[in-house]
């Protein structure tokens, strides 16, 4: 199992915090924010962990993170001149994955929940983690049958069809790749994550997994005061790094 960990974007929401540093280096509590994702990744056992980081940022990444050998990992950088959606992750990691899996996780998503075991068992296929949401336009969101069966997926719909929604943690098997390479952008000029979470749903090889507890989309100055407290109050004794 491979890991990779998309930190590069603008966030222009998070300004003029942002005009200085990356969204993923901004502080959480005690540690940058990008240390929890890398904890989700490491504490799965992982060992190579790509990140994708935006060109004026590189040097900062750099300068905290190093090579890994501090974490017991060894990490892989990769810059990504324009932000083309979160699929491009896996067309600019292809020598990366080579002929492993690989488990993506988002820098600016913070977990509560232990998310090893599902990692470490995974064999093939995909397997997306949702969270039911009070504004689920905002995400990609998965629709179920009454069996609780993922049926749909959509991005950011305007007219609502779930409440669930797809968190910033995927696992796929390494035609993640290929299939990414496929698609076309969508009306936003992106790859769109959820047209390979498609591909998996339609040959009935996507698992679809629930949050337990807290996850936390650290975009905005609201969540990332949610995210502080949510550090300082229940992530301290379950972080490894």
């Amino acid at each position: 199992m491979r890991g990779i960990i998309l930190s590069g974007g603008s966030a222009t929401r998070l300004r003029p915090c942002t005009k200085v540093t990356s969204k993923q280096l901004l502080p959480v509590y005690n540690r940058p924010m990008i240390y929890y994702p890398l904890n989700t990744l490491i504490k799965a056992g992982i060992k190579e962990i790509l990140i994708i980081v935006s060109p004026e940022r590189a040097g900062d990444y750099l300068n905290l993170l190093g090579s890994g050998r501090e974490f017991g990992v060894q990490f892989t950088y990769e810059v990504q001149d324009k932000p083309r959606g979160l699929a491009d992750a896996f067309i600019m990691g292809e020598n990366f994955i080579d002929n492993e899996n690989v488990t993506m996780i988002l820098g600016d998503n913070i977990f509560e929940d232990d998310f090893s075991e599902a990692i470490n068992s995974f064999k093939s296929g995909g397997m997306v983690f949702v969270k039911k949401v009070h504004d689920p336009e905002r995400f990609g969101v998965v629709k179920f049958d009454d069996n609780k069966k993922a049926i749909e997926i959509k991005e950011k719909p305007q007219e609502w069809i779930s409440d669930y929604a797809s968190t910033g943690l995927y696992i796929f098997d390494n035609r993640c790749v290929e299939i990414a390479k496929s698609l076309e952008s969508s009306e936003r000029g992106e790859l769109e994550i959820v047209d390979i979470q498609r591909f998996y749903l339609e040959k009935g090889e996507l698992e679809v997994a629930m949050v337990e507890n807290e996850w936390i989309d650290a975009g905005t100055f609201d969540s990332l005061l949610e995210a502080q407290n949510l550090a300082k109050d229940k992530l301290q004794d379950k972080l490894v790094i």
